[in-house]
């Protein structure tokens, strides 16, 4: 951790409405949630050098081997932190997020632990105050129970939703993997998949009806 300081957010509530001017130059500013290893937030900033990325874990040993590739690669657009989701609002202003990635998230089972997951309607909330109207989470996971429980809050909460797909790597790998999907790709396990787009408070989304394909991610 100490050697990778510099890619280290420790005191992010600083930077609160201030990301764009501390780090300035970039088009867009994404967020990952729960970036566990980091492999897919180092090797999308890797692809997208003009999009400042920002990885949160709330277990810090998990992102080390993140912060060492970072650090290995000499990618300056991406900053890790090791916070709670539930306090977000603490470290971006309304609307100051364009794109939130929740890929392969904890699908808390059972319905007393239900405003756990990060698709539940304790956090669709936060979400929407820190996104700009037009912007983005996109969702992976490989539990059908808890895509189908997304579906129904992301509508629920205003999100309109496309690119809905139950097995997003029939035809081949789509976008970048993370560790887990690497391995469940590898067991013929399906991927679920869709983003939901804010469109700002007061807008009324179109509905999917779910049978929605992708054929291509451009993450």
């Amino acid at each position: 951790m100490e050697r990778c300081a510099a890619l280290l957010v420790r005191e992010p509530w600083l930077l609160r409405g201030r990301w764009r001017d501390e780090f300035p130059g970039y088009k867009e500013l994404h967020l990952e949630i729960g970036c566990g290893r980091g492999r897919f937030t180092v090797e999308t900033a890797k692809l997208h050098p003009d999009v400042f990325f920002v990885a949160l874990e709330r277990v810090a040993d998990a992102m080390i081997i993140g912060l060492e590739k970072a650090m290995a690669e000499g990618l300056r657009n991406i900053r890790f932190m090791t916070q709670d989701a539930s306090n977000l609002l603490e470290f971006f202003a309304d609307g100051e997020v364009d794109r939130i990635y929740l890929n392969f998230s904890d699908p808390w089972p059972g319905k007393r632990h239900a405003k756990r997951r990060l698709t539940s309607e304790r956090f669709l909330p936060i979400y929407k105050k820190i996104l700009r109207p037009g912007g983005e989470i996109h969702f992976k996971t490989d539990n059908p129970e808890l895509f189908d429980y997304s579906l129904g809050t992301f509508r629920e909460a205003g999100f309109a939703l496309s690119e809905i797909t139950r097995n997003l790597h029939e035809n081949g790998p789509v976008g970048v993997m993370t560790d887990y999907e690497m391995k469940f790709y590898a067991q013929g396990v399906s991927i679920c998949r869709c983003v939901a787009t804010f469109l700002g408070e007061g807008e009324q989304p179109a509905q999917d009806d779910g049978a929605g394909r992708t054929e291509k991610v451009d993450e």
